[in-house]
């Protein structure tokens, strides 16, 4: 617990001092979740601002996916959609300067862009990324980027977002065996209470 808070921190405060950040980078927003098919698609809507360039190479991270179907990551709803290569890893990839939560029991998806540079003066809807998990429950986990600045520099940003994770199991019920010795006790119980009453008096 201490080490996720730690790297919570970390993590927050780059983003809050990193030059930039509230303008360039990558804008992912929380997914919608659909029943698919006995299980969970989570659509991303990812957003390159305008102070932002995509290149060829630059690529975006989320971490932690829980419960990942495989050859389920997909990208729609943009001429740039099949621009895109996916990946998985158990950690990474990260870019400089950022430091998520990145747990190596559970996989991370990873998109890479392969077009042409966008490189426009106002914000450009990049499109629709979506993954199928097994799980409909959620947590918080980390989105990271890596693109470019229109100065010609490289830049990474570090957002929050929300991941699959398990369901917490049910609380447990008692065995049928364990309900009939409670009850069995109870006349028990009562029985002696009576002859204690009757040996005092």
């Amino acid at each position: 617990m201490t080490h996720k808070w730690l790297a919570t921190f970390v993590a927050t405060a780059a983003v809050a001092l990193a030059p930039g950040n509230a303008e360039a980078g990558l804008i992912p927003y929380n997914p919608t979740v659909t029943p698919d098919g006995g299980m969970y698609r989570y659509t991303y809507a990812i957003q390159l601002p305008s102070a932002a360039v995509l290149r060829p190479g630059d690529y975006f991270t989320i971490y932690n996916f829980d419960g990942y179907v495989a050859d389920s990551a997909m990208a729609s709803g943009s001429p740039y959609s099949g621009d895109w290569s996916f990946s998985t890893s158990n950690t990474g990839p990260t870019p400089p300067g950022v430091l998520p939560d990145d747990d190596p029991a559970i996989l991370n998806l990873t998109w890479t862009y392969n077009g042409p540079v966008i490189n426009v003066p106002g914000d450009v809807g990049l499109g629709n990324f979506w993954a199928v998990s097994l799980y409909p429950t959620t947590t918080d986990s980390w989105f990271t980027a890596h693109t470019g600045l229109g100065t010609g520099v490289n830049d990474s940003n570090i957002v929050p977002i929300e991941v699959p994770v398990p369901s917490a199991p049910p609380p447990g019920v008692p065995e049928p065996a364990t309900l009939l010795l409670a009850g069995l006790g109870l006349p028990l119980a009562a029985g002696y209470r009576r002859w204690k009453t009757g040996a005092v008096c």
